[in-house]
């Protein structure tokens, strides 16, 4: 009787063990991996933002700017930044291994799951980041987990604490609607959907609406900013892709050799009569973004709930051929390592551009699938490149401002032609005593000219060239080197203007610019 006692208390401890775990081996390898080359523009404007507390910004509610904040309240800290996503790449593994837990798997399905999350390209890239996907990396799973619960008998007033998750998610990502609507969808067409007959369901989607609030608030009384960002950016940025090369983009952002996974995954829930609305679910959300031309990246919080079912049907399948199990495990870590240095920035620029040339020449029809922005590329990928140049910017204008004679520098503006400049300038700037940049992009634009009557402007890349005739002077003074940035980005002129011929505020409006 002991015996079986201890034999049935092993596999327990196993399960319980494994997701803690897996997430605590997430978090370590981020951490070690996450904190190199240099803070990322994105990065930089989210600090910005949550540095002036509001209920929402131009383009994203204020969760994600206040986390990227906090984690400089005690000076510039890339480990610190970078902790903050990490931190949500471990929940996101752990919720994982919950869910295979929940579906009936085994020790090797956690551990399989684990490893194929862990690694998955758009997951892997989420957790190395500070960006608007973080939270949902954790809170998408942790949702469809707790529904799951619910659909099989668990108490159903856990659907307040659903209500709650999504009601935080709305307030770091919009998108989160979406995959909730998909969620109800996916329940109201199979006959779980007794288990949205209750009042607390209801009284969930109350409170969703009640968290979310104040940031729908803040932009209705702002005039929905977000609206023409995403007009604008649709219009003007992002490359349009049909309803294949939509599909197809997922197959890249999951790992084409990893794919495999989740496809099982998805067939297996569609095939289960209790977790079958999570398959109907995912299906709902691909073609809304195919609807509404999303990014292929949107929904890649998703991901997990596929994974972690494709894990338990995996485990199953081998259960009489185990010797297949390592083989697998070693299949999907080698797989994983080979794209780690275009999702993770661990190898040296130079190293790292003939790395992703090497990469983009054998994936060349599939990056073209892919890509979501019409953007040039240059020496580094994108998000690398935007690791780069940052402070030396900084210390340039600096540099340009303490040449001005003490009249002129009483009343310089600095101007810089979007956020990740602007940005770069007030957090760098500090340390220079530089006053706080002025841009037209995105938030920038709505904190206004802060007072500036723009007779004297530091031109950053040239903001002020769009008429020739707004200054009485326009001299050209340096020009901005940053061979590893973005082709923009480098190269650029910075110009001290005098005289303008109208006020800053009146010009204000026309320097508007949401993308």
């Amino acid at each position: 009787m002991v015996g079986d006692q201890v034999r049935r208390f092993r596999p327990r401890a196993a399960l319980r063990t494994i997701p803690l775990a897996a997430g605590l081996a997430t978090l370590i390898v981020h951490l070690l991996a996450n904190p190199h080359y240099g803070f990322f523009r994105d990065e930089l404007y989210f600090v910005i933002c949550g540095f002036r507390p509001a209920w929402g910004y131009v383009d994203q509610p204020p969760v994600v700017p206040l986390l990227a904040a906090g984690s400089q309240l005690f000076g510039h800290s890339l480990f610190l930044l970078r902790a903050v996503p990490a931190l949500f790449a471990a929940a996101c593994v752990y919720t994982t291994c919950l869910l295979v837990v929940e579906l009936g798997g085994g020790a090797f399905a956690e551990f399989f799951a684990a490893l194929v999350a862990a690694v998955t390209p758009v997951l892997m890239h989420f957790g190395t980041t500070i960006t608007t996907d973080i939270v949902g990396l954790w809170l998408w799973p942790l949702a469809a987990l707790l529904a799951l619960r619910i659909v099989k008998g668990a108490d159903p007033r856990w659907w307040l604490a659903v209500g709650a998750i999504v009601g935080v998610a709305l307030e770091s990502k919009y998108s989160v609607v979406f995959f909730a609507a998909a969620l109800i969808v996916g329940l109201m067409l199979v006959p779980q959907r007794r288990a949205l007959a209750t009042p607390w369901f209801a009284a969930a989607v109350v409170l969703a609406a009640a968290i979310a609030l104040p940031n729908f608030a803040w932009q209705a009384s702002h005039g929905y900013p977000i609206w023409t960002l995403l007009r604008d950016a649709d219009e003007f940025k992002n490359a349009q892709l049909s309803p294949l090369q939509y599909v197809a983009t997922q197959l890249m952002i999951v790992h084409p050799l990893l794919v495999p996974v989740s496809v099982v995954g998805l067939v297996a829930l569609l095939r289960r009569s209790d977790a079958r609305f999570l398959g109907i679910a995912y299906i709902v959300l691909i073609l809304q973004m195919i609807a509404l031309r999303g990014k292929d990246y949107y929904p890649g919080d998703v991901y997990p709930i596929l994974i972690a079912p494709g894990a338990v049907a995996i485990e199953a399948w081998t259960r009489r051929a185990r010797w297949w199990r390592p083989a697998l495990a070693a299949y999907v870590l080698v797989a994983g390592i080979v794209l780690v240095p275009l999702l993770m920035p661990v190898l040296p620029e130079r190293t790292m551009s003939a790395y992703d040339r090497l990469a983009q020449t054998m994936l060349a029809r599939e990056v073209s699938l892919a890509k979501s922005e019409r953007t040039r590329i240059g020496s580094l990928p994108p998000d690398w490149a935007d690791m780069h140049g940052w402070r030396e910017l900084a210390a340039l204008v600096a540099q340009i401002y303490d040449s001005l004679p003490p009249a002129q520098r009483a009343q310089a503006a600095i101007l810089a032609s979007n956020y990740g400049e602007a940005s770069a300038i007030d957090f760098f700037g500090s340390e220079y005593g530089l006053p706080p940049a002025l841009s037209g992009h995105n938030q920038y634009w709505m904190w206004g000219t802060r007072g500036y009557t723009g007779n004297v402007v530091i031109d950053v890349h040239g903001e002020c060239r769009r008429d020739a005739h707004l200054f009485r002077v326009h001299r050209v003074v340096a020009r901005f080197s940053n061979p590893w940035g973005r082709p923009f980005e480098n190269g650029f002129p910075i110009s001290i203007c005098e005289g303008i011929s109208t006020p800053l505020a009146a010009l204000w409006p026309k320097l508007r610019s949401y993308n």
